[in-house]
């Protein structure tokens, strides 16, 4: 083991305490409940680093076996706070925090040794800058995971399908149709269907600011699906503007009906299903 490496580890067991004290302080973490919070995690990573150096690990290869510990504690407590809302530099910095530490300790352990002292402070400033860019980069994946779900999420709540009558089912399409939207209201109303054996859907596109060919064309493959699946289907919200669209860019909607409303299409639901719905004297 390199001379500067077998300091550091000599150092991390004989300070051990010590390193996790000041780190805390350095941190600010002076209110016993804001200590009592990050203390695990720093003990933790303390005792990773102290055995990952013992084992051999290299400091320039924070891929390898001997450092799976450390990154998988760095990653957990990465995604910890991105799930709590904090930033990528509130996480990097509860690690870089650990340089003053380990170069106090490093010079009461190297006192009488100031020629290994500069490649010692000079190994643990990288192992740590290492050690702190892995947190960003899996802080980084976790926000975009969390934005990710978020987002499908949000697109299931502004797609619902709903049960309007016995067999008929509708769609309230509000805001930009795009592919992954389509898929999700195809999967959503295929299976609404068949849990409710519907016969009939109405997709209202009242809320859709704007139809261009490629809207049409997911609309297009909506109904193709519903219709394989033996039901049939309306499209509501035709305004006059959409409607003139449709004509400029030469959509083929022949085969499909279409009403000007959502009411227009429910009468005409009723009408295709045998239903009679009449005002009570």
């Amino acid at each position: 083991m390199k001379s500067e490496l077998q300091a550091i580890l000599s150092t991390l067991r004989d300070d051990e305490s010590s390193i996790v004290d000041t780190w805390l302080d350095e941190l600010g973490a002076a209110e016993p409940g804001a200590r009592r919070a990050v203390q695990p995690e720093a003990e933790e990573l303390v005792k990773l680093l102290r055995e990952a150096l013992a084992a051999g690990a290299d400091p320039d290869a924070m891929e390898s076996q001997a450092w799976a510990g450390t990154r998988h504690v760095l990653e957990s407590l990465s995604r910890s706070r991105a799930a709590r809302g904090q930033t990528a530099g509130d996480t990097s910095q509860f690690v870089l925090a650990l340089k003053k530490p380990l170069f106090n300790g490093l010079q009461r352990t190297l006192a009488s040794d100031p020629g290994t002292l500069m490649p010692s402070l000079w190994t643990v400033t990288t192992m740590v800058d290492k050690l702190a860019q892995r947190t960003v980069a899996t802080f980084q994946q976790a926000r975009e995971d969390i934005i990710k779900r978020q987002q499908e999420e949000l697109l299931e709540l502004s797609t619902p399908v709903i049960k309007l009558w016995h067999g008929v089912l509708a769609v309230p399409m509000i805001g930009i149709l795009d592919s992954n939207r389509t898929q999700i209201v195809m999967e959503t109303l295929l299976q609404k269907i068949v849990d409710t054996e519907s016969e009939l859907a109405i997709i209202d596109i009242t809320g859709v600011p704007t139809v261009d060919t490629l809207v049409a064309q997911h609309l297009l493959k909506t109904v193709s699906a519903i219709r394989l699946m033996g039901a049939d289907c309306i499209i509501s919200g035709i305004r006059p503007q959409i409607a003139q669209t449709i004509v400029h860019l030469g959509i083929d909607l022949q085969g499909i009906s279409t009403k000007a409303t959502l009411a227009d299409a429910l009468a005409l639901a009723f009408e295709k299903t045998g239903w009679r719905v009449a005002r009570s004297d």
